[in-house]
């Protein structure tokens, strides 16, 4: 059974029992304590908090999920991978334990032919909590006999979100895989026989402080009694599908097969080219859901996620022993799979692809460089008479310039040389620790939205601000430091949240409005506006006058010059990512922006940068469309009708049934949209491009004024044309050429200049040689020749090389300005008795807290102290006599 049938069946089974049909969620979901999507509960969990009403009683799902805490055991274990699906059936105070179960044994064990699994119900075994007797119960009646039902404790049989929540017992479903797999007693002996692939959570309490997966405090019961379920897609096929493992199934396999056809081996040939195409099989099909869903390579959280998977990708091509481009071979194939579960993979592919080939391309640049500084590691190592490449090198190499430990393991081999691993290992969990204890600062953030959750549950906060700009409104509440307070006095810096506003929060790239609150003898100034918590909009304040109660009446009024400034820059922003698509084309898509008055930036895939001419008809379009007078609507419509209407949607964002879509008439643009915004473009006035820039892999980011700012910024730059063409004497249209002369004049100048001390270095070639001293068994030249340029530096250094003739001569030339700049050289007589350039600039520009790197006979260093030169020759000629 392929997997897109078994997630097919798993929704039409429980469609036909009244259950709402819910489309996965992006991956990339609007919850601060998580990353990714992790499980098939997270976009329902403001139903199972409270915080919302859900719109149905039962839904069903099958969720992306992708979950990167085990990566390092991807590809050794038959249960760790880091996309999966997540099947889910969900009931929000409807059926509970008895309808969970019936549903789950009919569709588990029910026939095929009717739509369900088949699986053999003597192979079905269950567990359940310690003293869930009513599961028990229920479990028994449908057909499982008490020796397949095992009772276990909080750590296996209870569920919570790992902080302050809903939780409650649950029930896990197994299958039996057979005696080949491990011995018989059920799943509290043997996992890996004994396989789960549903959990049944039963919700009925609410925790108020987590602390471990079995130790908590219960607040109370919830107010109803929900059912949250979890069936493992990828586990479910490959019991179905009768493969060993999950990363053999339909979804996953091709793109195995085709890895193992690129290093010309065979699956199954060899265990550790196994474990390494499974990771390849498992990555490529991660990155390709993230990408899909607008995840961009980076350094920090997501991106750099996505840029760990891909790179593992390729790094474990290059130990299959594949050094070419592997992502153009294995990225289609991953999509030619997993296009029938999600048509969008092909919607998203030009960009998805581009943005994949160009992290490959740079991740190749990234291992040659790397491999320079190993090799420099190695030699220094070698020539210490060291065996070991330190710990603290092997981490650098990892760390600072994303060099793969197991290439550091698999090149100081072939050297001959051992890794201090222990070191390594050390060094990374000191990493791991400051990551989970930021990780962990943040969930203690999140435990202080439970004073929002109190708030919400008060009711949605409407906001008032596409029409009025005050409000006389009631405060609902104080928070401070997390906590629900009755008052604030001046001074204080406190959140507020109000009955309804006019204020609007920060979202969709659009800086959240300032103003006042204020009623007799009170004054508050709005630092900022957000919304922790869907529905509910919190203004942090700064008390500057009387004392904040709870309940009091206010006037909150927005600062109306700054909110008209933001809708400028916010329409500005729409007309910027409409004049991308049409001049680059519709796979174009916005990555992120960010306006404020007079401001904005915005960023975008691009395979390179925007040549000047389309910068400047990227501005001209813009203006075009400003000048135009577009009237600016939005309208509120099922999503449905907005995609059917070509409106573009931000990757990420949580949209609703109803949405509101900003249309410039035309239709120039339609953008699904919940910012504030101009009533007619030419209201935005004017817009002036300011720059263009790469802020990731196949990335780019534009930045503009608009309005005033605008005219302000090309008011500077007239003062500065006039400033020049008054100081060079010629009018404001002949300055381009007089700079272009002046330009030409000074290069001419620098080059004569520079031929001029060539020939006065070269001249100095003889005197050099002549006064070479001896040093072990070589003749050697080192000399610091301040402010000499790099390239001088290195034909003087050949030229002294060369004048050694047959003897074995090295020299070596500390020059350059702010930065020092080392080069060696070594004649052949000197390379065949030991003098390796490439490892003499290492030590040399290591004194002068660099490093560098070459060939035997020409190497390069630098650093950054260039008062050490004395130090850099000293410590060639102690290698030399060494």
């Amino acid at each position: 059974m392929q997997t897109a049938e078994i997630r097919r069946r798993f929704l039409d089974f429980f469609a036909a029992r009244d259950h709402t049909v819910v489309p996965s969620a992006p991956l990339l979901y609007n919850d601060p304590t998580l990353l990714f999507v992790n499980a098939g509960m997270v976009p329902f969990k403001p139903y199972f908090t409270g915080a919302e009403t859900a719109p149905f009683d039962r839904a069903v799902s099958v969720q992306k999920c992708v979950r990167t805490l085990d990566i390092e055991e991807v590809g050794k274990t038959t249960r760790h991978g880091t996309f999966f699906q997540m099947n889910g059936n969900f009931s929000f105070g409807d059926y509970f334990k008895a309808g969970a179960i019936e549903y789950a044994w009919e569709l588990v064990t029910g026939s095929q032919a009717d739509g369900n699994y088949g699986f053999d119900p003597d192979k079905v075994w269950v567990t359940v909590y310690l003293d869930d007797d009513e599961a028990a119960t229920l479990w028994r009646r449908v057909g499982v006999p008490d020796a397949h039902i095992q009772r276990r404790g909080l750590k296996d049989n209870y569920w919570h979100m790992g902080i302050p929540g809903p939780g409650g017992p649950c029930s896990e479903i197994y299958i039996d895989r057979g005696p080949e797999f491990g011995p018989d007693g059920g799943p509290i002996v043997d996992e890996d026989r004994f396989l789960e692939i549903w959990n049944l959570v039963f919700q009925t309490e609410v925790l108020s402080a987590v602390r471990a997966k079995d130790d908590f405090d219960v607040v109370g019961p919830l107010p109803s009694q929900n059912i949250d379920t979890g069936m493992g897609l990828e586990r479910t096929a490959y019991l179905l599908q009768g493969v060993a493992n999950m990363y053999e199934i339909d979804e996953t396999f091709p793109v195995i097969q085709k890895a193992a056809e690129l290093a010309g081996t065979k699956y199954g040939a060899e265990h550790e080219a196994d474990i390494r195409l499974r990771v390849v099989g498992d990555h490529v099909r991660s990155a390709l859901m993230l990408m899909t869903d607008g995840v961009t390579p980076g350094n920090e959280a997501r991106g750099y996620v996505l840029r760990r998977l891909l790179r593992r990708s390729v790094r474990s091509m290059r130990l299959l022993g594949v050094h070419d481009p592997v992502l153009p071979e294995l990225l289609p194939v991953s999509r030619d799979v997993m296009q029938a579960s999600y048509p969008e993979i092909l919607t998203e592919w030009a960009r998805v692809s581009q943005v994949a080939y160009a992290e490959e391309e740079s991740f190749r640049r990234t291992l040659a460089a790397g491999s320079q500084i190993f090799d420099l590691a190695a030699s220094r190592a070698l020539a210490e008479h060291a065996e070991t490449i330190s710990g603290e090198q092997a981490f650098a190499l990892h760390d600072t310039y994303g060099f793969p430990i197991d290439l550091t393991l698999e090149m100081a081999s072939e050297q001959g040389l051992a890794v201090d691993q222990a070191g390594f290992r050390r060094l990374m969990t000191e990493q791991r620790e400051r990551a989970k204890a930021d990780a962990k600062a943040k969930k203690g953030a999140a435990v202080a939205t439970e004073a929002y959750r109190t708030l919400r549950t008060a009711g949605e906060v409407p906001f008032l601000g596409y029409t009025d700009l005050t409000a006389e409104t009631t405060v609902r509440g104080i928070v401070a430091d997390g906590r629900l307070v009755d008052r604030a006095v001046p001074g204080d810096i406190v959140e507020v949240v109000l009955d309804e506003t006019p204020f609007y929060a920060e979202a969709g790239g659009q800086d959240a409005d300032s103003g006042l609150i204020t009623s007799d003898g009170l004054s508050l100034d709005v630092l900022d506006v957000q919304r922790p918590v869907q529905g509910l909009v919190v203004h942090r304040v700064r008390v500057e006058d009387g004392e904040l109660d709870t309940g009091a009446r206010v006037l909150a009024a927005v600062d109306a010059a700054a909110r008209a400034g933001a809708c400028q820059a916010h329409t500005a922003t729409h007309i910027v990512n409409a004049t991308l698509r049409q001049l680059l084309g519709q796979g174009t898509h916005q990555a992120g922006s960010y306006n404020k008055p007079g401001y904005l930036r915005f960023d975008f895939n691009a395979s390179g940068a925007l040549s000047q001419g389309l910068q400047e008809e990227l501005e001209g379009v813009a203006n075009e469309a400003i000048r135009a007078d577009y009237e600016v609507t939005a309208t509120e419509m099922p999503i449905a009708q907005a995609r059917a209407l070509g409106a573009q949607a931000m990757f990420g964002e949580k949209y609703g049934d109803i949405v509101r879509m900003v249309e410039l008439a035309g239709p120039w643009s339609r953008e699904l949209c919940g910012g504030t915004h101009v009533a007619r473009t030419s209201q935005i006035g004017l817009l002036s491009l300011v720059g263009e820039s790469s802020v990731g892999s196949g990335l780019r980011r534009v930045e503009a004024f608009v309005s005033a700012d605008a005219f302000d910024q090309l008011a500077r730059e007239r003062a500065l044309v006039s400033g020049l063409a008054e100081l060079l004497k010629v009018q404001p249209d002949q300055l381009t050429d007089r700079v272009a002369k002046l330009v030409a004049q000074v290069k001419a100048a620098e080059k004569e200049i520079a031929d001029l001390r060539a020939r006065q270095l070269l001249g100095e070639v003889p005197s050099l040689v002549a006064g070479a001293e001896t040093v072990g068994r070589f003749q050697f030249v080192g000399k610091a020749l301040p402010g000499t340029a790099a390239d001088d530096l290195r034909t003087l250094a050949i030229q002294v090389r060369d004048a050694f003739g047959s003897r074995p001569g090295v020299v070596a030339l500390v020059g350059g300005a702010e930065k020092p700049v080392l080069i060696v050289a070594a004649t052949s007589t000197a390379r065949d008795l030991g003098a390796k350039s490439g490892v003499l600039v290492g030590a040399g520009a290591a004194a002068l807290g660099g490093r560098g790197g070459g060939r035997d006979d020409l190497a390069q260093g630098g650093g950054t102290d260039i008062s050490a030169a004395p130090a850099a020759l000293t410590a060639i000629r102690a290698a030399l006599a060494g």
